[in-house]
């Protein structure tokens, strides 16, 4: 089973194909990484789920659990490493 890509327009006017219906850019993605902070150490499904939930500072995700951080769709267990680690380096951790 073969599955085509097809090529897609962003509102921004960049090109690229996908084969799947999801309607994010990827070129649009790549552009609003950070270049620093917690956030830029995680996959773009990751930042996405975390931004989504109001959780743009590390102070903010340690107010969170590890179960209802993976809840959030898009968040999966590879990220928990990096988030307990970024939660480390700043003295915190997830909440009990």
């Amino acid at each position: 089973m073969t599955t085509s890509k097809q090529q897609r327009t962003c509102s921004k006017g960049h090109r690229y194909y996908k084969s799947s219906d999801c309607p994010t850019c990827p070129i649009c993605e790549q552009e609003r990484k950070p270049e620093s902070g917690f956030l830029s150490q995680l996959s773009a499904p990751a930042r996405r789920a975390l931004e989504h939930n109001g959780v743009t500072s590390i102070q903010q995700l340690s107010t969170f659990t590890e179960k209802e951080i993976l809840k959030f769709h898009g968040m999966g267990p590879a990220s928990l490493p990096k988030l307990r680690a970024a939660l480390q380096d700043n003295g915190l951790t997830f909440k009990s």
